[in-house]
């Protein structure tokens, strides 16, 4: 018993700021009720030399190859289209197939949702009307979310069984690799002006190939993201990535005949192809330096006006030859007008050139180090 005269300490307990209003005083806190404290009031767990591990965000899974088919009217190739290329790309790993429906009017969408029905790895893109295969590829581009993209026709021309071929050429250190349809099984209104094309497409850009118009293609995601297709472009596409510094192959292919249908393409196309050709060169090689090409031109057609003139005007004095009804001598003075206008078109050219802001996104860059 305590001394009467001892003084007992006051034993005030501090009231803690929030009590459980399942804890019986005296108790131990049960462990869930401290984890519903913490929860409630933003307490740390009891290591507190550790940050909190917020959880990760689940990640979307990486798709592999992405097949990019542009289509007008080919309903009755697209299911047999389908069977081979996912025999082919099972062994790919994971894979998507985007059909892009270039305003078909027959049965191909009715078709391809079927398809889409019993393979979600199908994916559908519809255009109201035909804008043509550059617009689809362009399209397809920036939908399909493969790191290798692989582009080729519904037309069964293209065998999907080459797929794994420029795939592994791509993993080899190529940017881009190109089909060669080296055997065709083309008519000849087809065959003859496509190699003329090829040759002249070939000297003027200076990237050789054999086939620059092949359907069959694979590509680097930054390829496509980098190259920019529209109107009849979709020729191109080596050459201008050959210009932005990527690194294009070539790899002989097998090609088939057509089994359905008949071919969408006609020798009109040939004639608009070198039109692009001139489009492409303009835009690429000359687009930031108009006056080589233009000031080329002219002092070359200045020069030769020059020297008719120069010629004409040495025999008027040598002997005496009347100039004003020469036909020569007004071709020379035309040439030299035309050389002068060329050149000053090629100036203002210039002008025009350096006062736009060149930004890097005109740029195709491969690595910042900073």
């Amino acid at each position: 018993m305590p001394d009467e005269n001892q003084e007992v300490p006051q034993t005030t307990p501090e009231t803690p700021a929030v009590q459980s209003v399942n804890q019986t005083p005296g108790t131990k806190p049960q462990p869930q009720q401290r984890m519903n404290e913490r929860q409630r009031h933003g307490s740390r767990p009891h290591d507190e030399g550790r940050r909190e591990q917020r959880p990760r965000q689940p990640q979307r899974e990486n798709t592999e190859v992405s097949v990019v088919i542009p289509l007008y009217n080919e309903e009755q190739s697209l299911r047999e289209l389908y069977e081979q290329l996912r025999t082919v790309l099972n062994r790919t790993g994971r894979y998507e197939i985007l059909f892009i429906d270039d305003g078909s009017t027959d049965g191909s969408t009715r078709v391809l949702h079927e398809l889409r029905r019993r393979d979600r790895r199908v994916k559908i893109i519809r255009f109201r009307r035909n804008y043509g295969k550059s617009a689809a590829l362009s399209v397809g581009f920036h939908h399909a979310q493969g790191a290798f993209i692989v582009t080729m026709d519904a037309d069964l021309q293209d065998d999907p069984n080459e797929i794994p071929n420029l795939i592994n050429e791509l993993k080899k250190g190529y940017d881009l690799v190109s089909g060669w349809k080296r055997k065709r099984y083309d008519p000849i209104t087809k065959t003859v002006p496509s190699r003329l094309f090829n040759l002249v497409t070939s000297l003027l850009t200076g990237l050789r190939l054999h086939d620059f118009n092949c359907g069959l293609k694979a590509y680097r995601r930054e390829v496509t993201r980098d190259v920019k297709v529209y109107g009849e472009l979709h020729r191109f596409i080596p050459a201008l990535a050959h210009w932005q510094g990527y690194k294009i192959g070539e790899v002989p292919v097998q090609h088939h005949a057509r089994k359905y249908g008949k071919t969408k393409f006609g020798v009109g196309r040939f004639w608009k192809g070198f039109l692009d050709l001139v489009t492409v060169l303009f835009t690429t090689r000359y687009l930031r330096r108009p006056l080589h090409l233009f000031g080329f031109w002219g002092l070359v057609f200045f020069f030769i006006g020059l020297l008719i003139d120069l010629y004409l005007t040495i025999l008027k004095f040598t002997e005496g030859m009347a100039l004003g009804n020469r036909p020569l001598f007004f071709a020379g003075v035309l040439l030299i007008i035309v050389g002068v206008q060329f050149i000053s078109i090629g100036l203002l050219g210039e002008m025009i050139s350096k006062t736009s802001q060149a930004s890097e996104e005109e740029y195709s860059i491969r690595e910042i180090w900073k």
